[in-house]
C-alpha cells in the first residue's frame, strides 16, 4: 500500500484512471509476442545429425556431472545447431546456464523448450528455479504449478513451489523478511543512528522538517503527536520527500553519498 501511494503521488495517477489500463496482462503480451516472433526453425536434420546431436547431449550431461558447466553449455549448443527442434537440448542447456548464474539465458531456453513441447514438465520446473534465483517469485510459482499439473507426484516441484510461495508472501508483506532491509535491525545499528543524527543536525533539514510538520498536521501547536494514524504519517513522509527533492535536491545526493560511505553490516539436478 505504501508503494502504491508513492507511485500515485509521483505519477499523479489513481485507480480511477481506467483509460490507462491495458487490454491484457504483461505476461500474456510477452507470451503472445514470443510465440509470434520467435518461431523455431523447422527441423531439416538428417539422421546422422540427429545421432551426433544426441551424442553431444550425452557429453554435455557428463560435463554437468563433473560440474564443468561452460563445457556443458557448449555441447548442448552444438546439439541444438544439429537438431534445433529437440526440447531436451534447450532444457538441459537451461540447467547449465543456471549453474553459471546466467538466469535470463536459462529462462529463454526453457521458453524455447516449452514452445517445442508444451507438456514438458521439466522445462517448467527449471524455469521456476531460474525465476526464483532472480526473485521473480510470482512467475516462479506459476511455473512450478504448471510443472506439478504435468507431473503431480514430483516431490522436487512440490518442495520448490512451497519455497517460492513463502518467498512471495514475504516480499508481499510490509513486515516480511523479504524486504531489502530489516527495519528492526536497521534502527538498532550504530552506523545508521550516527548517519541519521548527523543528517538531522543539518539546519536545512531542520527547517524543512519544521515546515513540513506545520503543513501536514495543521500548525505548529499540533506537534508530532498530531499524526494520529499511519496514513497521515505516510502522507507527511511523501510530502516531506517531495519538498526536499524540489527545494534542496542536493540534500538527496548528500544522503545517498552518506549511505554509500557507510556499511550497515559488521562483515562483509538430474538431466535428460
Amino acid at each position: 500500500q505504501v508503494a502504491i501511494q508513492c507511485l500515485e503521488t509521483v505519477f499523479k495517477i489513481s485507480p480511477e484512471d481506467t483509460h490507462l489500463a491495458v487490454s491484457q496482462p504483461l505476461a500474456e503480451m510477452f507470451s503472445n509476442s514470443f510465440c509470434k516472433n520467435d518461431i523455431l526453425p523447422l527441423s531439416n536434420s538428417v539422421p546422422e545429425d540427429v545421432g551426433k546431436a544426441d551424442q553431444l547431449k550425452d557429453e554435455g550431461n557428463n560435463h554437468m556431472k563433473e560440474e564443468n558447466y561452460a563445457a556443458a553449455v557448449d555441447c548442448y549448443t552444438q546439439a541444438i545447431e544439429l537438431d534445433p527442434n529437440n526440447a531436451v537440448y534447450y532444457c538441459n542447456r537451461a540447467a547449465a546456464q543456471s549453474k553459471l548464474g546466467h538466469y535470463a539465458d536459462a529462462i529463454k531456453d526453457c521458453e524455447k523448450a516449452i514452445a517445442i513441447d508444451s507438456k514438458y514438465s521439466k522445462a517448467y520446473g527449471r524455469m521456476g528455479l531460474a525465476l526464483t534465483a532472480i526473485n521473480k517469485f510470482e512467475e516462479a510459482v506459476t511455473s512450478y504449478q504448471k510443472a506439478l499439473d504435468l507431473d503431480p507426484e514430483n516431490d522436487s516441484y512440490k518442495s520448490n513451489l512451497k519455497i517460492a510461495e513463502q518467498k512471495l508472501r514475504e516480499v508481499s508483506s510490509p513486515t516480511g523478511t523479504g524486504l531489502s532491509f530489516d527495519m528492526a535491525s536497521l534502527i538498532n545499528n550504530p552506523a545508521f543512528i550516527s548517519m541519521a543524527a548527523s543528517l538531522m543536525q543539518n539546519p536545512q533539514v531542520q527547517q524543512l522538517m519544521s515546515g513540513m510538520m506545520t503543513n501536514a498536521i495543521g500548525g505548529p501547536a499540533a506537534g508530532v503527536g498530531g499524526l494520529t494514524d499511519l496514513s497521515s504519517l505516510i502522507q507527511a513522509g511523501q510530502q516531506f520527500a517531495q519538498q526536499i527533492q524540489q527545494q534542496n535536491p542536493e540534500l538527496i545526493e548528500q544522503l545517498r553519498n552518506h549511505i554509500r560511505s557507510r556499511s550497515f553490516s559488521s562483515s562483509t539436478e538430474e538431466h535428460s
